[in-house]
C-alpha cells in the first residue's frame, strides 16, 4: 500500500510526458477539427438548406476515441496512476480550456492550453500534488468559462 511517505514521487518525464501528449492530442484535434470543417463546407456549397457529412456526425467521437486509446497507452508507459481517475476528465473538460484558447488567440495557444490541461490533471495522481494540480485544472477551466461566456 503507497501512502504518502512510500509514495513515488512524479519526475520529470511523467509530468512533461503528460504535458507533450496533452498539447500533441490538442494540436492534433484543432487540425482535425479545421479539416473536417473545410471538406464540409466544400462538400455542402452547392446545398442551399442544411448540410451534413459523414465527417461533421464522427468528428467528435474519433476524437474522443484516438484521445482515450493515446492516453491510456501514454499514461501506463509513463506509470501514471490512477488512470481511471485522471483520463476521464481529461478527455470530458478538456474541449473547454481548447475552444477558449483557439478563440482568444488561435491553434498555437490551443496547443500550450492542451499541454498544460494534460499536465495539471496529471500532478493528481499523486497525493502529495492533488492539491496543485486540481488548483491549476479548476484554475484552466473558470478561465476558459469566463472567455467563452463573457
Amino acid at each position: 500500500m503507497n501512502t504518502s511517505r512510500t509514495e513515488p514521487r512524479p519526475g520529470i518525464p511523467q509530468v512533461s510526458g503528460a504535458a507533450v501528449t496533452g498539447a500533441v492530442l490538442a494540436c492534433g484535434a484543432v487540425y482535425f477539427f479545421s479539416w473536417v470543417k473545410r471538406h464540409s463546407d466544400q462538400a455542402c456549397e452547392k446545398t442551399d438548406g442544411l448540410c451534413w457529412t459523414w465527417w461533421d456526425w464522427a468528428a467528435i467521437p474519433l476524437t474522443l476515441t484516438t484521445a482515450l486509446i493515446i492516453l491510456i497507452i501514454v499514461y501506463k508507459q509513463l506509470d501514471i496512476r490512477p488512470r481511471l481517475a485522471v483520463i476521464p476528465p481529461t478527455i470530458l473538460l478538456a474541449p473547454f480550456p481548447l475552444l477558449a484558447a483557439q478563440a482568444t488567440a488561435g491553434w498555437w495557444t490551443a496547443t500550450i492550453t492542451g499541454g498544460a490541461w494534460s499536465c495539471s490533471l496529471a500532478l493528481t495522481a499523486w497525493s502529495r500534488y492533488r492539491i496543485l494540480g486540481i488548483t491549476a485544472s479548476a484554475t484552466l477551466l473558470l478561465a476558459s468559462l469566463v472567455v467563452l461566456y463573457h
